[in-house]
C-alpha cells in the first residue's frame, strides 16, 4: 500500500504530534467514521483471538484522536493505525517505532527534579549589587503578584543569582514558609523540557496533597496548586525555563507568593513577571570572582594582567570560575603561562563549550549556520547587512536568524540591525565552523563578505588565519590583494601582555 510521504509519524516528538499525524492518516484513508474504525478493530482482534472483554468501546476509539492525553493506550493506537492502513506490516511497523519514541520522550519529560528546599553548595558569587536591589524591590512589591524572570546567555550566572537572592529572602523570613524548587530543563541538550503537569504533581505532593486528590488535567492541577499556595507566602524557584507555555501553569498567581525564574531564552509574552536581563560582570566584579575562585594570593601580584584575562573571557562568570579553578589547581603555572596557552580553549573545555552547545542545539537550521559563519566576521558588532552577505540571503532572512540567536542570548542586540557577539560565542563559532561547514561554503561566504565590505567602503580585510587548526581559505580573486595588505601572522607572545 502506498502512503503519501507527507504522512510521516517519525517526525512526531510528542503524543499530541503523533495524534495529529494519526488524524492525517484517517483523512488519507477516506475519513471513515469512528463507528467503522471500531468495527474494523473488533474484526481484527476477533481474528487474533483476543477475548471480547478487551474489545474497545466506540467512545474509547474516538478518544484516540483527542489531543491533550498524557498516556493513551499504545496497543489501541496501533490497532487504529492497522484499521486505517490494513494489513501492511511495514507501514504499521513504522508507526509502532514512532510511538515507542514518543512514549520514551513523554516518560523522560515526566521525570522531574523538584524539591521542597533550595539547592545548597552554591558556587562562588560576586557583584550583581544593582540587580539584587532591583529584584528585591520587585519581589517585595505590595498589591502585586511578585515574580522576576532572569534572562541571559549560558554561563552568565542566572541560577547563582536567583539562588543567592532566594537564600537571602529565606534568611529574612521570621517563620518557615513553603519553598519549592524545580529544574525545568529548558536548555538541556539531551533531555526534553520538563512536563509542567509532572512538575505540578510533584509540587502538590510536596505540599501535602495525596495522590488520590491530584487531578489528571493540567489546568485542574494548576488551579489546585494555586488554591493550596494562597496565603502561604511561598517562595518558588523555577530554574532553566523553556518558554512561557511551560511556565504559566507553575506560577502561583496569588499575592504574597514570590517566584524567581531563570531562562536562557527571551520570554516574550510573559506579562506575569518582571523580566530582567543578566549581563556579564563588570570588570571589578570579574576580578572579585576570579579572586574567590583562584585565591587572592595568586592574583594580587599582577592585577592589570588579571583584568585583561577577564576581558578576553568576556567577563562571563562560568568562564571566570573555570579559569580561576584552573589557577588554584595548578600552582606550578605562573600567570604568564596563561598568556601563552590558549586561555579561551581552557575555558571552553571545562564547561563553557557544553553550555553554549546546549543553546546551539535548540536553534533552527538557518540560525545555526549563521552562528558558524559569524566566525568569519571580525569580532566586532555585526550588522544585518553583513550577516546577509555571509549567508547569501536577503536582509529580512538574516534579521530573522539574528533575532533567533538573540532570543537564545548567543548574541546581543545593541541597536536596530546591529548585534554584538560575545568573545566566547565567537570562539565557539570558530570551533564549529570547519567541522560543520564545507570549505566551498566558507570560500563563498568570505567572497560575499569581502564584496560587501568593498561596496560599503569599509575596511573589511580578510586575513588568512587559522581557526582551531584549520586555515581559513581566502577567495582566489582577492588572495593577492589580501596578501599585500595583510601583515604576517603574530608569533606566540612571550611577554606580559595578552594578545586580543
Amino acid at each position: 500500500m502506498f502512503v503519501p510521504q507527507v504522512l510521516d509519524p517519525a517526525k512526531a516528538r510528542t503524543i499530541d504530534e503523533f495524534i495529529a499525524e494519526l488524524r492525517l492518516l484517517k483523512a488519507w484513508a477516506g475519513n471513515p467514521s469512528i463507528t467503522e474504525i471500531t468495527r474494523r478493530i473488533h474484526r481484527d482482534w476477533q481474528r487474533a483471538g483476543r477475548p471480547r472483554g478487551e474489545w474497545p468501546a466506540r467512545s474509547t476509539v474516538g478518544n484516540c484522536f483527542q489531543m491533550g492525553r498524557r498516556r493513551p493506550n499504545a496497543d489501541l493506537l496501533l490497532a487504529v493505525v492497522q484499521a486505517l492502513v490494513g494489513s501492511d506490516e511495514a507501514i504499521v511497523s513504522g508507526w509502532r517505532q514512532s510511538l515507542r519514541a514518543v512514549f520514551g520522550e513523554a516518560e523522560a519529560a515526566a521525570r522531574v527534579s523538584a524539591y521542597d528546599r533550595l539547592p545548597t553548595g552554591l558556587s562562588a558569587f560576586a557583584g550583581r549589587t544593582g540587580l539584587m536591589v532591583q529584584m528585591k524591590a520587585l519581589l517585595d512589591s505590595d498589591g502585586q503578584i511578585p515574580a522576576v524572570a532572569l534572562e541571559g546567555m549560558a554561563g552568565v550566572g542566572k541560577t547563582s543569582l536567583a539562588l543567592h537572592v532566594a537564600h537571602r529572602l529565606l534568611a529574612e523570613e521570621p517563620t518557615d514558609i513553603p519553598v519549592l524548587f524545580a529544574h525545568l530543563r529548558g536548555s538541556a541538550a539531551q533531555d526534553p523540557d520538563a512536563d509542567p503537569a509532572a512538575v505540578l504533581e510533584t509540587f502538590l505532593r510536596l505540599l501535602g496533597i495525596t495522590g488520590d486528590r491530584i487531578p489528571y488535567d493540567l489546568n485542574a492541577r494548576s488551579a489546585l496548586y494555586r488554591q493550596v499556595l494562597a496565603g502561604t507566602g511561598a517562595l518558588i524557584v523555577l530554574d532553566d525555563a523553556a518558554d512561557t507555555g511551560q511556565l504559566r501553569p507553575l506560577l502561583p498567581g496569588t499575592s504574597g507568593c514570590r517566584t524567581l525564574i531563570t531562562s536562557r531564552r527571551t520570554l516574550d509574552g510573559l506579562t506575569e513577571a518582571a523580566r530582567l536581563p543578566v549581563p556579564p560582570l563588570d570588570p571589578d566584579d570579574s576580578l572579585e570572582l576570579l579572586r574567590a575562585a583562584a585565591g587572592a594570593e595568586r592574583l594580587d601580584s599582577d592585577l592589570s594582567a588579571v583584568h585583561q584575562m577577564a576581558s578576553l573571557l568576556g567577563h562571563l562568570p562560568l568562564a571566570l570560575s573555570v579559569i580561576g579553578r584552573h589557577i588554584r589547581e595548578h600552582p606550578a603555572w605562573a600567570l604568564g603561562d596563561y598568556y601563552r596557552e590558549p586561555l579561551i580553549t581552557l575555558a571552553l573545555e571545562d564547561g563553557v563549550r557544553t553550555a553554549l552547545a546546549a543553546s546551539d542545539t535548540r536553534l533552527p537550521p538557518g540560525a545555526r549556520q549563521l552562528l558558524r559563519l559569524l566566525a568569519l566576521h571580525p569580532p566586532t558588532e555585526v550588522e544585518t547587512a553583513g550577516a546577509a552577505a555571509l549567508l547569501g540571503e536577503p536582509s529580512a532572512a538574516a534579521e530573522h536568524h539574528l533575532a533567533a540567536l538573540a532570543a537564545e542570548h548567543l548574541i546581543e542586540r545593541t541597536a536596530p540591525h546591529r548585534f554584538r557577539v560575545h568573545p566566547l560565542t565567537h570562539a565557539y563559532a570558530e570551533e564549529r565552523l570547519c567541522i560543520d561547514e564545507p570549505a566551498t561554503h566558507i570560500r563563498q561566504a568570505l567572497a560575499r563578505l569581502s564584496e560587501h565590505g568593498r561596496s560599503r567602503g569599509a575596511d573589511m580585510r580578510l586575513e588568512t588565519r587559522s581557526i582551531r587548526g584549520f586555515r581559513l581559505p581566502v577567495p582566489r580573486q582577492h588572495a593577492a590583494a589580501d596578501r599585500e595588505k595583510s601583515s604576517p601572522l603574530p608569533q606566540p607572545h612571550t611577554g606580559r601582555v595578552l594578545a586580543a
